[in-house]
């Protein structure tokens, strides 16, 4: 079983899962885009992932928003409204007959190519959109023994480069940096920005504790993380300290606790960084957090 932030739990109904492609519900071992298509020539797309929970998608209105800023932000239309973009979701899931422990993957491409080049101009269809539903818990030995990182030399990039704050298809240099933080033994990337702060690992936001306060990234050079700010507003509605700050990676090794936040494992704690242990796997705050996460999540279920 594969240890990381999106390590999962093996569950044989995924083989036979149906997934929306382009309006159609297809069995997995036939779902196809072509060779052509923007997404697969270039990383040309968006996408979203999603929990659901007592059969509702959690947190559905920002997650929509972040998909259709992403979508305008590189001039792609989605050939759908929001309200048929949540159909298909529901669809979907219905379809498998699903409720709890899903995950979902949304992805949106520029769609088919006339031939693979870089020009939108190029481009002979609609928008290709597809809906991955699986039942997929995350690895509990993960949240037990907590996530061991990492610190890569692929830096974190700015808007005027690559807006790390776009769920974009193109993660070639996110990939790149957990490729060296496997290399290293570690689970996870740690990845600092271009100034040397820490910005967040390579595929979650991340916190850390020190002295009773909550710290994270200003946020400029990592992800748009909605279960970052939802973790962000349940500090502050419960009293705890939260600074949105620039912070070096000393003052992660001499934290007391630190966790990562994400859409699929929630909040997660880490372990260890660079073989620097942080106060061990699950501290008190960490806990606290997590389970008033979890209350927020269950909240959503209605």
């Amino acid at each position: 079983m594969v240890q990381g932030s999106q390590g999962f739990v093996e569950d044989p109904r995924n083989d036979r899962v149906l997934l929306y492609l382009n309006g159609d519900l297809v069995p997995r071992a036939e779902a196809r885009v072509s060779v052509f298509d923007a997404g697969f020539v270039l990383g040309d797309g968006v996408w979203e992932g999603f929990r659901l929970v007592g059969g509702r998608v959690a947190f559905l209105e920002k997650h929509l928003d972040r998909l259709w800023e992403g979508a305008r932000a590189i001039d792609l239309d989605i050939g759908m409204d929001r309200a048929a973009m949540a159909a298909a979701l529901d669809r979907t899931v219905r379809a498998n007959a699903m409720t709890d422990g899903v995950h979902i993957r949304l992805m949106v491409t520029r769609g088919l190519k006339r031939t693979p080049n870089q020009d939108p101009r190029y481009t002979v269809g609609p928008a290709t959109v597809v809906i991955v539903a699986e039942w997929k818990e995350p690895n509990p030995e993960v949240k037990r023994k907590g996530l061991r990182l990492f610190t890569s030399t692929i830096r974190t990039t700015p808007p005027d480069m690559f807006d790390m704050r776009l769920n974009s298809h193109s993660r070639l240099p996110l990939i790149t940096a957990l490729i060296q933080a496997l290399k290293a033994g570690a689970d996870e990337a740690l990845m600092l920005d271009p100034h040397g702060f820490v910005a967040s690992c390579n595929a979650t936001n991340f916190f850390i504790v020190r002295k009773g306060a909550l710290w994270t990234s200003t946020g400029r050079y990592s992800f748009n993380g909605i279960t970052r700010g939802n973790v962000v507003d349940l500090a502050r509605a419960d009293g705890i300290p939260v600074e949105l700050r620039d912070f070096t990676l000393a003052e992660v090794y001499g934290a007391d606790e630190a966790f990562a936040t994400g859409t699929f494992g929630g909040v997660t704690p880490i372990a260890a960084v660079d073989g620097r242990p942080i106060g061990g796997p699950g501290g008190p705050l960490t806990q606290r957090l997590d389970a008033l996460y979890r209350a927020l999540l269950a909240a959503e279920a209605g």
